[in-house]
């Protein structure tokens, strides 16, 4: 999985050469980032299922088309299916902040995602409405510190970019 110390591992590496002042100012600021990451992400986790309805509701909210007959959330079924998806994203967003790098997103939710979506005709737009709902969500500090939501945001703009 990459993640900011494998990435520069691995470029030193290919190169090598042993990391450069750069490469382990970096790798510092990703440590030093590793206690508000850890935060946001417990956060994230004990309240899961909550964040998860609300970025649902308010996707369905924002576009109540999508409920319409041949559309994508027209039945129980397929509108659990969007929950899902926010939450596998969502999931993502918590192994990044473990981590401290894209990589889970990168590796398992947005390589070919836009191409699934587009063959399956399934609009991205909800989704990145979830996310932004939940970015704008957040309160300091009552839902984390100002720099667990720092961390946290980061992601979540990070996949807002990437299905836009």
């Amino acid at each position: 999985m990459k993640s900011v110390i494998t990435t520069v591992i691995s470029a030193a590496d290919a190169a090598g050469r042993f990391p450069s002042s750069s490469d382990l100012q970096s790798v510092q600021g990703t440590l030093q980032r590793a206690a508000a990451r850890l935060e946001a992400a417990e956060k994230l986790s004990s309240n899961y299922e909550a964040v998860v309805k609300e970025a649902g509701d308010a996707c369905f909210a924002k576009y109540s088309y999508l409920k319409n007959a041949g559309e994508a959330g027209e039945n129980q079924e397929k509108i659990n299916k969007c929950y899902r998806d926010i939450d596998h994203y969502l999931r993502l967003i918590n192994y990044c902040l473990i981590v401290g790098g894209t990589g889970p997103l990168d590796e398992w939710g947005i390589a070919g995602a836009r191409e699934v979506y587009r063959t399956l005709n399934l609009p991205t737009a909800p989704y990145v409405a979830s996310f932004v709902y939940t970015k704008e969500r957040i309160c300091v500090p009552r839902d984390m510190s100002t720099q667990a939501a720092t961390e946290f945001v980061s992601y979540l703009d990070y996949i807002i970019n990437a299905l836009s």
